[in-house]
Order: C-alpha cells, then sequence, then structure tokens
C-alpha cells in the first residue's frame, strides 16, 4: 500500500540551468507537488541564476553547477540542460550523493547512456530519464488497454510528431550539442511504443533529411521491428506543429488525441475504437481530469526516494532507447535494416 503523501517529509530538489523550457514548462508544474520542494537553481550566470530563482519563487540561486552540487540540503538534481551536457552533470550529481532526474535525451549515444548504470551501482543513488508522458494517466489506461486485450494483439502503433522551428540560435538547431529531431522528439516515438508493446525491437531502419545549414535532422521517418509487430513513425523540426498516435491490434485501436505535450489546463481524450464504422463513428471517447504530467514525474520521483518505490524509466530503460536511436541513426548512414544491440 502506498504511504500518503501528507506523512512524508517532502525532498529537496536542485536544478541545473536556467533555460526556457525547465523555466516555462517543466518547474511550473514540478513546485505544485507536495512532495516536491525546489529549494535551488544554478545557472554559469550569478544574474540569470537569480532572475530565474526569482521568477519561480525558488529561495536559493547559485552562479555555477558546482555550487549547486555542493549544497548539503539537496536530495535530488534534475538536470535540463543541453542533451550533450547530461551524462557529465548527471554523473557528478550522483557522486555527490544526490538523486537524478535527466531530461530525454539521457545521452547522445547507449555506451555513454550505460555509463550511468554503472554510475547507479556505484553510487547507489536514483537515476532516471524524464519521460514525463509515462506517469500521464492516458498512457496508463492505453498500455492497460493493451495488457487486458482490449484491441486484441497490438501489431503496429503509429506515431507523428512534429513542429517548425528554424531558428539557428535555437538549440535544437545545433548538431553539436544533439539538436535534430530524432533526439529531441522522436524519441517519444521509441520510448512509448516499448512501453506499449513491453519488449524491446529486434532491428531498425530510418530515412533522414538534413538541414542544409544546421546539419540536424529535420525529418526523419523509421520503422521498427518488434517481431511481428511495427512501430511506424515520422518526426520533424520543420513541419506544421502536430502530434497523435494509433495503436492498431486485431480487434480494435486505440487514438492519443495529444500524446506527447499534454496540456496542464484541459482534460485529455483518447479514442478506443473497434473499428465497426468508418471514419471513427463507432470510437468510444474517454476524457481524463486535469493534469500536470510534469507534477506527477517530480512526485512519483520525490515518492521513490522517500518510500524506496519504483521508478519509470531508469538508466537500463533509457540505454535500451539509446541503443534503438542509435541503430536508427546507423541504418540512414548504411541505407538498410540495422540490428539493434542487446
Amino acid at each position: 500500500m502506498d504511504t500518503p503523501s501528507q506523512t512524508l517529509k517532502p525532498v529537496r530538489w536542485g536544478v541545473l540551468g536556467a533555460g526556457n523550457f525547465p523555466l516555462k514548462v517543466s518547474l511550473p508544474g514540478m513546485k505544485r507537488g507536495p512532495l516536491t520542494e525546489i529549494v535551488a537553481l544554478a545557472s554559469r550566470e550569478t544574474a540569470k541564476a537569480q532572475a530565474a530563482a526569482q521568477a519561480l519563487g525558488i529561495p536559493r540561486a547559485y552562479g555555477s553547477y558546482e555550487e549547486l552540487l555542493a549544497d548539503p540540503e539537496i536530495e535530488v538534481i534534475y538536470n535540463p540542460l543541453p542533451n550533450h551536457m547530461h551524462v557529465d552533470w548527471s554523473t557528478r550529481a550522483a557522486r555527490a550523493g544526490k538523486h537524478v532526474l535527466c531530461e530525454k535525451p539521457i545521452a547522445l549515444d547507449a555506451a555513454d547512456a550505460e555509463t550511468l548504470i554503472a554510475v547507479q551501482r556505484e553510487t547507489g543513488k536514483l537515476i532516471c530519464e524524464a519521460f514525463m508522458i509515462r506517469y500521464h494517466p492516458q498512457w496508463r489506461q492505453a498500455r492497460e488497454w493493451v495488457q487486458s486485450g482490449r484491441i486484441g494483439e497490438l501489431l503496429s502503433v503509429q506515431t507523428a510528431f512534429s513542429y517548425f522551428n528554424r531558428d539557428a540560435t535555437n538549440i535544437r538547431n545545433r548538431k553539436e550539442v544533439g539538436g535534430g529531431a530524432l533526439y529531441d522528439i522522436g524519441c517519444y516515438a521509441v520510448n512509448t511504443s516499448r512501453f506499449l508493446f513491453g519488449r524491446e525491437p529486434l532491428r531498425a531502419v530510418a530515412l533522414i533529411e538534413r538541414d542544409p545549414d544546421f546539419g540536424t535532422d529535420r525529418l526523419t521517418s523509421g520503422l521498427l521491428d518488434f517481431g511481428g509487430a511495427h512501430l511506424t513513425f515520422t518526426c520533424s523540426t520543420q513541419l506544421v506543429p502536430y502530434q497523435r498516435v494509433n495503436a492498431l491490434g486485431t480487434k480494435g485501436r486505440i487514438e492519443i488525441e495529444i500524446p506527447f505535450n499534454a496540456p496542464a489546463d484541459r482534460p485529455c481524450r483518447v479514442f478506443l475504437d473497434d473499428g465497426s464504422v468508418l471514419g471513427g463513428g463507432s470510437a468510444e471517447l474517454t476524457t481524463f481530469p486535469i493534469v500536470d504530467q510534469y507534477n506527477l514525474q517530480s512526485e512519483a520521483f520525490s515518492r521513490a526516494v522517500r518510500t524506496g518505490s519504483d521508478v519509470e524509466n531508469g538508466p537500463e530503460v533509457a540505454a535500451a532507447n539509446m541503443r534503438v536511436i542509435d541503430a536508427l541513426f546507423r541504418s540512414a548512414a548504411s541505407g538498410g535494416w540495422e540490428k539493434i544491440a542487446r
């Protein structure tokens, strides 16, 4: 039985970095959790750290990441730094005695991600990749429907995820720091298909179109072979903003309307359809109450710190995701199927 939140002592968190994403997207929801107490934020610029901390009502601001890690009161580090800094600073945080929630992708390749498995064993600290969608009730319900046979045997997951951004100064358009569509949003297609199928894919094939100026993958499409079942996906940093997931089984399908950027200010909708009426006329609508998935994620992590409960997306799960992404990049280069390392 879960321990009631009100009987647990809040967990003290520190934040590495003061970028737009944590300030505007993840931290506002995280701050509202009774178990998640954000007590400090660090930036390499003291003034930037102070401004960000003041804007969010965070008590302490540090002008270096090292100062944050040296704070003895902090129990968990949230790492939303640029992708190429994830492994280094997550490692430093764990070795400083902190648990770590690191934004996705946790690394730029599987070899680096696998070092975090060793770091977790070495330090005894929790390390988790922040795929917040796994905590949203719409995804929990979708997986339960799959596992219970509600749509028969799941054989195909189809995912689309795109937005348009050609800002040369945006970090998502800088290849050297891990920019591009597959790292930024294609990783969701990989992670959620593994979540729904409940197993690892065997091989991958991909096509990549790169931006002529940035060198990043601006359009990536891929196919994963789950052994008699498939993920097909397209992700792009230069298409109309859109996202949708369809999970197709032998007796029905699940359609998740806003699968990844689930709004924190209105309900989410999922459709369960037996296909008896074309055009979705036979679809049953399930509406989920308003939640903030970043809040759910940080509260689950804080609870795990206090109680020893399981976390989603530990380093083993995260490394497996990177093995698939590695295979997709290899396939785009080789022009053929690539086996996914075990």
